[in-house]
C-alpha cells in the first residue's frame, strides 16, 4: 500500500500542511523542515496522487493532440516530442487523426471531448480564421502550422517562407540554374505550400534567375506516391531540371526513387532537397538535405503555451493570442553535395 501524507507527517514529524506545502513546492517552509519531510518522502518512497490533486484543481491532467496524419513521420514524432513535453507536467497526451478533413476539424474545435480535456494542441489543414472565431467550446487552444495566421487563439509555427527561401538559396549556391519544385498546391487552405512556393521565388528573384511555371510540380499530397509521379513529369520535359527542392521529405523520398529508377544520379545529374528532416532522410541512399525544423521547440512551445493558458483560464484572466515562430536549420548531405 502506497505511503500517504499523514504517513508522511507521522515519520517527519510535521503537521499534513506542512508535508503538504513541501510536496507542492511552496517556498514558506524553512530549510530544516524541508529537508526532514523530504527524507521522510524517500524513506516512504512517496508517490503524489495526481489524479486527485487535477480533481481539486477542477483538471482532468489530459490533454489532446489533433493532427492531420499520425502515419506521415514529420507528425509522428512531433507527436513523442508533444508526449515527453506534457509528461514533465504529469500530462497525458490523447492523440486525434483528422486527415485533413473539415467537418473533423470543427468537430474538433467544438469540443467533441468535453470534460475530458483540459486542452488542446491542434495542427489544422482545413478549418479558417471564421471557424476559429465561431467556437464555442472554451478550452483553451494552441494552434500549430500555417493555416491560421494571426487567428484567434495562441500560435506556433516556423518561418516558412524563410526557411524554403534558405534551402533554395543552397541550390543556387552550388551552380544550379533550373531548380524545380515540387508540392504546389492550389488550394486556399495550402497555407505550407504556399509560403513554401512563395520562398522559392523569392530565392529565384534575389539571384537573378527566372521563374519558370514547368519547373513547379503539383501535388494533391505530399506522400511518396506524389513525390514520384511529379518527378516523373519533371523528368520527361525536353529539359529536364539541374535541382529538385520538395516541400516535404516524403515528396523527396518518392522523387529520389524516380529518378534512380530513371538511371539518374543524385546529385551528380539533379540535386534533390527535402523539408522537415523526418529520420529517414538521415538513411536513406544517398542522405537527403533538408530543411530541419527544431521539432523539440515546437512541442515545448506548444505545451508553454497551453499550459499558461489553462493557468490563465483557471484565473480568469485570458491573454491575447500570442504567435511563436521556433527556428530551422539547413542539414546538408549527400543528395547535394557535390555535382
Amino acid at each position: 500500500m502506497s505511503a500517504s501524507l499523514k504517513d508522511v507527517a507521522r515519520l517527519a514529524g510535521v503537521s499534513i500542511k506542512t508535508v503538504s506545502n513541501v510536496v507542492n513546492g511552496y517556498a514558506y517552509v524553512s530549510p530544516q523542515t524541508r529537508e526532514k519531510v523530504e527524507q521522510a518522502l524517500a524513506q516512504l518512497d512517496y508517490r503524489p496522487n495526481l489524479t486527485a490533486r487535477n480533481l481539486r484543481r477542477g483538471r482532468t491532467g489530459i490533454i489532446a493532440l489533433a493532427l492531420p496524419e499520425l502515419d506521415a513521420p514529420y507528425f509522428a514524432e512531433l507527436s513523442r516530442f508533444v508526449i515527453d513535453a506534457a509528461a514533465e507536467r504529469g500530462w497525458t497526451v490523447l492523440i486525434d487523426q483528422t486527415d485533413g478533413l473539415l467537418e473533423r476539424e470543427r468537430q474538433v474545435l467544438q469540443g467533441i471531448r468535453e470534460h475530458l480535456i483540459d486542452g488542446l494542441i491542434f495542427s489544422p489543414l482545413a478549418v479558417g480564421e471564421e471557424d476559429l472565431t465561431a467556437r464555442t467550446d472554451r478550452t483553451p487552444m494552441v494552434l500549430l502550422g500555417e493555416r491560421v495566421m494571426d487567428g484567434p487563439a495562441d500560435h506556433v509555427a516556423i518561418d516558412n517562407l524563410a526557411a524554403a527561401r534558405d534551402v533554395t538559396a543552397h541550390l543556387i549556391g552550388l551552380g544550379h540554374t533550373r531548380i524545380a519544385a515540387i508540392g504546389a498546391q492550389n488550394r486556399p487552405t495550402a497555407g505550407t505550400a504556399h509560403l513554401r512556393l512563395a520562398g522559392y521565388r523569392q530565392a529565384l528573384e534575389a539571384a537573378g534567375l527566372p521563374y519558370d511555371e514547368r519547373l513547379v510540380a503539383s501535388t494533391e499530397s505530399y506522400h511518396r506516391r506524389d513525390g514520384a509521379e511529379a518527378m516523373h513529369r519533371l523528368l520527361s520535359l525536353p529539359e529536364p531540371p539541374q535541382a529538385v527542392f520538395c516541400f516535404n521529405d516524403l515528396l523527396a523520398l518518392g522523387a529520389l526513387r524516380a529518378m534512380l529508377s530513371s538511371n539518374v544520379r543524385v546529385p551528380e545529374d539533379i540535386a534533390l532537397a527535402g523539408f522537415d528532416d523526418i529520420e529517414d532522410a538521415r538513411y536513406s541512399t544517398p542522405t537527403l538535405t533538408t530543411v530541419s525544423p527544431d521539432k523539440v521547440q515546437i512541442a515545448r512551445a506548444a505545451v508553454d503555451l497551453l499550459d499558461q493558458r489553462i493557468k490563465g483560464t483557471a484565473a480568469g484572466s485570458p491573454a491575447s493570442p500570442r504567435e511563436v515562430t521556433v527556428d530551422h536549420a539547413l542539414s546538408i548531405r549527400e543528395s547535394t553535395a557535390g555535382r
